[in-house]
Protein backbone atom coordinates (compact mmCIF):
# COMPACT_ATOMS: atom_id res chain seq x y z
CA UNK A 1 0.00 0.00 0.00
CA UNK A 2 1.34 3.46 -0.76
CA UNK A 3 1.60 5.55 2.16
CA UNK A 4 -0.11 9.17 1.66
CA UNK A 5 1.80 12.52 2.23
CA UNK A 6 5.62 13.37 1.66
CA UNK A 7 8.58 11.04 2.13
CA UNK A 8 11.64 12.67 2.14
CA UNK A 9 14.21 10.23 2.25
CA UNK A 10 12.30 8.79 -1.54
CA UNK A 11 12.03 12.47 -2.49
CA UNK A 12 8.40 12.32 -3.08
CA UNK A 13 5.18 12.67 -2.29
CA UNK A 14 2.01 10.82 -2.35
CA UNK A 15 -1.66 12.41 -3.11
CA UNK A 16 -5.15 11.08 -3.83
CA UNK A 17 -6.40 12.78 -7.25
CA UNK A 18 -10.01 11.09 -8.51
CA UNK A 19 -9.19 8.20 -6.27
CA UNK A 20 -5.97 7.42 -7.45
CA UNK A 21 -2.66 7.63 -5.69
CA UNK A 22 -0.64 9.67 -7.32
CA UNK A 23 3.36 10.55 -6.59
CA UNK A 24 5.25 13.89 -7.35
CA UNK A 25 8.82 14.59 -6.92
CA UNK A 26 9.00 16.53 -4.14
CA UNK A 27 12.67 17.91 -3.82
CA UNK A 28 13.91 20.21 -6.70
CA UNK A 29 17.72 20.55 -8.08
CA UNK A 30 16.96 24.00 -9.14
CA UNK A 31 18.37 26.64 -7.18
CA UNK A 32 15.75 28.29 -4.70
CA UNK A 33 14.28 31.62 -6.14
CA UNK A 34 15.37 34.58 -4.08
CA UNK A 35 14.07 37.77 -5.52
CA UNK A 36 13.90 40.82 -3.91
CA UNK A 37 10.57 40.35 -2.44
CA UNK A 38 11.17 36.97 -1.00
CA UNK A 39 14.23 37.76 0.35
CA UNK A 40 12.82 40.89 2.23
CA UNK A 41 9.73 38.43 3.55
CA UNK A 42 12.36 35.92 4.79
CA UNK A 43 14.09 38.97 6.76
CA UNK A 44 10.61 39.43 7.98
CA UNK A 45 9.43 36.56 8.80
CA UNK A 46 13.09 35.31 10.70
CA UNK A 47 12.81 38.72 12.67
CA UNK A 48 9.67 37.92 13.30
CA UNK A 49 9.99 34.81 15.20
CA UNK A 50 13.21 35.91 16.96
CA UNK A 51 11.17 38.90 18.57
CA UNK A 52 8.96 36.20 19.04
CA UNK A 53 11.40 34.31 21.51
CA UNK A 54 12.26 37.19 23.39
CA UNK A 55 8.69 38.42 24.20
CA UNK A 56 7.18 35.28 25.18
CA UNK A 57 8.33 34.39 28.49
CA UNK A 58 5.77 38.28 28.76
CA UNK A 59 2.93 35.80 27.76
CA UNK A 60 1.36 38.21 25.32
CA UNK A 61 -2.31 38.03 24.40
CA UNK A 62 -3.29 37.43 20.97
CA UNK A 63 -6.56 36.66 21.85
CA UNK A 64 -8.09 36.62 17.75
CA UNK A 65 -6.36 33.85 16.85
CA UNK A 66 -6.02 30.50 17.51
CA UNK A 67 -2.29 30.52 19.29
CA UNK A 68 -0.40 33.69 20.41
CA UNK A 69 2.45 32.77 18.67
CA UNK A 70 0.19 32.83 15.27
CA UNK A 71 -1.57 36.16 16.66
CA UNK A 72 1.80 38.02 17.22
CA UNK A 73 3.69 36.13 14.05
CA UNK A 74 0.99 37.28 11.19
CA UNK A 75 1.27 40.82 12.92
CA UNK A 76 4.67 41.02 13.01
CA UNK A 77 5.13 39.79 9.48
CA UNK A 78 3.42 42.96 8.46
CA UNK A 79 5.59 45.05 9.78
CA UNK A 80 7.17 47.77 7.25
CA UNK A 81 10.43 47.52 8.16
CA UNK A 82 12.78 45.21 6.77
CA UNK A 83 16.30 44.33 9.16
CA UNK A 84 18.81 42.37 7.21
CA UNK A 85 21.33 39.70 8.67
CA UNK A 86 23.58 37.37 7.79
CA UNK A 87 22.70 33.45 7.56
CA UNK A 88 25.40 32.67 9.97
CA UNK A 89 27.81 33.65 12.16
CA UNK A 90 27.72 36.75 14.38
CA UNK A 91 24.51 38.93 14.46
CA UNK A 92 22.31 36.23 12.54
CA UNK A 93 20.49 35.81 15.46
CA UNK A 94 19.66 39.28 15.91
CA UNK A 95 16.48 41.46 16.86
CA UNK A 96 15.62 44.84 16.71
CA UNK A 97 13.64 47.59 18.78
CA UNK A 98 11.07 48.68 15.77
CA UNK A 99 8.11 50.95 16.17
CA UNK A 100 4.56 49.25 16.18
CA UNK A 101 6.21 45.94 17.01
CA UNK A 102 2.46 44.16 18.22
CA UNK A 103 2.46 43.01 22.25
CA UNK A 104 -1.01 42.24 22.22
CA UNK A 105 -4.46 41.36 20.34
CA UNK A 106 -8.22 41.98 21.58
CA UNK A 107 -11.53 43.15 21.65
CA UNK A 108 -11.25 45.52 24.77
CA UNK A 109 -10.62 49.11 23.35
CA UNK A 110 -7.31 50.79 22.13
CA UNK A 111 -5.58 52.96 24.30
CA UNK A 112 -4.05 55.26 22.02
CA UNK A 113 -0.37 56.27 23.31
CA UNK A 114 2.89 58.21 22.39
CA UNK A 115 5.85 59.80 24.01
CA UNK A 116 5.82 62.87 25.29
CA UNK A 117 8.89 65.25 27.06
CA UNK A 118 9.58 62.02 30.04
CA UNK A 119 5.81 60.82 29.63
CA UNK A 120 3.94 57.92 28.10
CA UNK A 121 0.68 59.77 27.54
CA UNK A 122 -2.52 58.20 26.73
CA UNK A 123 -6.45 58.83 25.72
CA UNK A 124 -7.29 56.98 28.66
CA UNK A 125 -9.20 58.29 31.33
CA UNK A 126 -9.85 56.48 35.35
CA UNK A 127 -13.27 56.48 34.92
CA UNK A 128 -13.41 54.23 31.56
CA UNK A 129 -12.02 51.35 33.59
CA UNK A 130 -14.44 48.65 34.12
CA UNK A 131 -14.37 46.98 37.24
CA UNK A 132 -11.92 44.02 37.25
CA UNK A 133 -10.16 45.94 34.66
CA UNK A 134 -5.96 45.93 34.76
CA UNK A 135 -2.79 47.99 33.07
CA UNK A 136 -0.55 45.98 32.25
CA UNK A 137 3.24 47.51 30.85
CA UNK A 138 5.58 46.42 28.15
CA UNK A 139 8.78 47.37 28.15
CA UNK A 140 11.44 46.68 25.21
CA UNK A 141 14.82 47.45 25.41
CA UNK A 142 17.23 47.55 22.72
CA UNK A 143 20.99 45.72 24.04
CA UNK A 144 23.40 46.26 21.96
CA UNK A 145 26.74 44.88 24.04
CA UNK A 146 26.53 41.35 22.84
CA UNK A 147 27.51 39.11 20.35
CA UNK A 148 24.49 40.07 18.32
CA UNK A 149 21.84 42.88 19.27
CA UNK A 150 18.88 41.70 21.30
CA UNK A 151 15.25 43.23 22.11
CA UNK A 152 14.92 42.37 25.77
CA UNK A 153 11.01 42.32 26.73
CA UNK A 154 9.70 43.07 30.55
CA UNK A 155 6.24 43.18 31.55
CA UNK A 156 4.55 44.87 34.70
CA UNK A 157 0.90 45.65 36.16
CA UNK A 158 0.66 49.32 36.65
CA UNK A 159 -1.46 51.16 39.53
CA UNK A 160 -3.84 53.56 38.90
CA UNK A 161 -1.55 55.25 41.67
CA UNK A 162 1.42 55.31 39.64
CA UNK A 163 0.08 57.74 37.06
CA UNK A 164 -0.64 61.10 36.46
CA UNK A 165 -3.47 63.08 35.25
CA UNK A 166 -2.47 64.93 31.79
CA UNK A 167 -5.30 67.22 30.08
CA UNK A 168 -7.61 64.91 31.39
CA UNK A 169 -6.19 61.27 30.42
CA UNK A 170 -3.86 58.99 32.14
CA UNK A 171 0.50 59.11 31.89
CA UNK A 172 3.08 57.85 32.95
CA UNK A 173 5.77 60.09 33.84
CA UNK A 174 9.30 59.55 34.49
CA UNK A 175 13.06 60.18 33.17
CA UNK A 176 13.07 56.27 31.73
CA UNK A 177 10.78 57.30 29.24
CA UNK A 178 12.81 59.84 27.71
CA UNK A 179 15.15 57.14 26.28
CA UNK A 180 16.01 56.43 23.07
CA UNK A 181 17.08 52.69 23.78
CA UNK A 182 13.63 51.71 25.07
CA UNK A 183 10.22 51.28 24.01
CA UNK A 184 6.82 50.92 25.52
CA UNK A 185 3.27 49.85 25.28
CA UNK A 186 -0.05 49.69 28.04
CA UNK A 187 -2.78 46.97 27.86
CA UNK A 188 -5.57 47.28 29.32
CA UNK A 189 -6.91 43.52 30.13
CA UNK A 190 -10.03 42.28 32.25
CA UNK A 191 -9.63 38.37 32.38
CA UNK A 192 -8.96 36.68 29.19
CA UNK A 193 -9.83 39.79 27.17
CA UNK A 194 -6.89 42.45 26.26
CA UNK A 195 -7.26 45.78 24.09
CA UNK A 196 -4.80 45.26 21.01
CA UNK A 197 -1.90 47.28 21.58
CA UNK A 198 2.04 48.16 19.82
CA UNK A 199 5.11 49.37 21.35
CA UNK A 200 5.84 53.21 20.48
CA UNK A 201 10.00 54.25 21.03
CA UNK A 202 12.04 57.02 19.68
CA UNK A 203 14.50 54.16 19.17
CA UNK A 204 16.60 54.34 15.66
CA UNK A 205 19.31 51.81 15.98
CA UNK A 206 17.94 49.26 13.55
CA UNK A 207 18.18 51.68 10.84
CA UNK A 208 21.69 50.75 10.24
CA UNK A 209 20.43 47.41 9.10
CA UNK A 210 17.93 48.64 6.94
CA UNK A 211 20.49 49.89 4.35
CA UNK A 212 21.64 48.49 0.78
CA UNK A 213 25.00 47.47 2.30
CA UNK A 214 22.80 45.48 5.06
CA UNK A 215 20.76 44.34 2.30
CA UNK A 216 23.56 42.82 0.23
CA UNK A 217 26.03 41.46 2.98
CA UNK A 218 22.88 39.45 4.59
CA UNK A 219 21.62 38.58 0.91
CA UNK A 220 25.70 37.22 -0.08
CA UNK A 221 25.33 35.16 2.94
CA UNK A 222 21.67 33.22 1.31
CA UNK A 223 23.92 32.76 -1.78
CA UNK A 224 23.32 36.43 -3.30
CA UNK A 225 19.67 37.53 -5.17
CA UNK A 226 18.17 36.12 -8.20
CA UNK A 227 16.51 38.12 -10.74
Amino acid sequence: MMMLGRHPKAGVTNYLRNGDVVSRVSKSQEKRSNKILQFDQRQRHRHSIALWHAITWCKPMFTQNNTNYNGFVSYADRLPVVVYVPKTGPGSDASFLLPDIPVSDGTLPVVKQRLGDSALLTNLKAAELKQGEELWLYTAEQLTDGRSPQVRFNKREVALSEMTEVEGCLALTGAEFDDEMKGWALVRVNGDRCSSQALVTRCTYYQRFTTDEALQTAAKSYGGLTD
